[in-house]
This record gives C-alpha cells, structure tokens and sequence, in this order.
C-alpha cells in the first residue's frame, strides 16, 4: 500500500520509497523538521516512486498548512548551505537558482520531480536556493533538510501571519 502519515513533534521516520537516496533524504527532511513520517511506496519505476513519494508527502503535510502559511529555513550540510522558502500559495510552482538536472541517480531529477510532485499536491509555492555546495549528495541533504524545518514552520498555527525569516508575527 503507498501513502503516507506525518505528525509534527517529532518521532521516528519510516521511509521506503524504493530509492534508497530519496529514503535518506526523507528521513533527513522529517528529523530536521521535526516530524513523525511514515511513508511508503509500491515497487514501480524509480521515477514513478519519486512522483508517489512527492504526491504522497503533499498530501499529508498539506491539511497541516494554513491557507497562506509560510515557512523559511537556512540549514547546511558540511560545505553545502541551502534555503527553502516556501508558502502554501494555491499556486504550485518550484523555483531554484540550483541545476540538480541529472543528481540523484536517475535518468532525471530527483529533486525536481519530487519537489514538483510536492508543490502540486500540496498547492506550494516553494523557493530553492543554493548559497554554497559542491558535493551533490551534501547539496540535496541540505535542501533537504532545509525543506524539513521550512514546512515545519509552515505548519505552526498562525503561520499565515508570520514573518518566515524570523518567525514572530506580523
């Protein structure tokens, strides 16, 4: 069965995917962020996993989110710095300053087409940004684990009014 639960004040992660580089970027996601995930996915094509898996995430982080809830994360991992702004717009799109064409071992992007998936199913409006990073397994963790913490403030109650690069309300 594919689908997937999360819980917001942490827990354990419990990832299959059925690609072993999105299972650890999840579980990075959930720890950063906070979250009790699980999330499964029926055996498929690596690509059609990544899209399951970004539908399925969306699906449950989304009735957590206040229409308009924002949320904003700066996080590193060894030399990689990445910035995740995202707001729950209505709006799906997926902006980044970053080419992950290509990264993650699949003949296509893992990280747009799971991050793509996410923004749809959710209604997100989500903002990449690569400060520094050259490693790409290092580069994908921190926006990973930017992303986390990003949808964790989102999900805060009263988000929608927040400033998400400080946290206090407007």
């Amino acid at each position: 069965m594919s689908g997937a639960r999360i819980g917001t004040g942490g827990g354990p992660a419990n990832v299959a995917t059925g690609v072993p580089l999105l299972d650890h970027l999840l579980t990075e996601l959930a720890s950063a962020g906070r979250f009790e995930l699980t999330l499964e996915m029926e055996p498929d094509d690596a690509e059609a996993e990544v899209d399951g898996a970004g539908k399925a995430l969306g699906g449950a982080v989304g009735p957590l989110l206040e229409p308009g809830a924002h949320g904003a994360a700066t996080l590193p991992h060894d030399e990689a710095l990445a910035t995740v702004v995202l707001e729950r717009s209505g709006r799906p799109l997926v902006v980044a300053n970053v080419d992950l064409t290509g990264v993650g071992g699949l003949g296509s992007d893992l990280a747009a087409r799971f991050l793509g998936a996410l923004a749809q199913e959710a209604g997100l409006t989500i903002h990449v940004r690569l400060v520094e990073g050259e490693e790409t397994d290092h580069v994908l963790t921190a926006i990973f684990k930017a992303l986390g913490v990003a949808l964790s403030r989102a999900a805060t109650p009263g988000s929608a009014g927040a400033d998400p690069g400080s946290g206090q309300t407007s």
